[in-house]
């Protein structure tokens, strides 16, 4: 993930109603832009904003299917940047875990 993307990602999560339709979508796979409009107190348009965001993130695919765009969440951008801030402190921690096992390994043979 480069830093553009990483920017879009964490601009789209910066807002809670972005958030708040990303659960919604999260939570109805394949639902259209009416049903997250009727969720929300917001115009229309401003539910199509918020999703537009969302998409350039790539937080939200959707795919059109007759006159509709389907809308799936993408838990894929999160991971990517779970795995990148995280695999650092993994190894730094599993490395010491291992030789606090061996620490404490080589005490209980004594």
């Amino acid at each position: 993930m480069d830093d553009d993307q990483l920017d879009l990602v964490f601009h789209a999560l910066a807002s809670q109603p972005r958030r708040e339709i990303l659960a919604a979508v999260r939570g109805a796979p394949g639902c259209n832009v009416n049903f997250i409009s009727e969720l929300f107190d917001m115009s229309r348009i401003g539910v199509m904003k918020h999703l537009a965001v969302l998409e350039a993130a790539n937080l939200i695919v959707s795919e059109k299917v007759g006159r509709e765009r389907q809308m799936y969440f993408n838990p894929v951008p999160i991971q990517q940047i779970h795995e990148m801030w995280t695999d650092e402190f993994t190894r730094h921690f599993s490395a010491s875990l291992t030789k606090l096992k061996r620490i404490i390994e080589q005490g209980e043979d004594k």
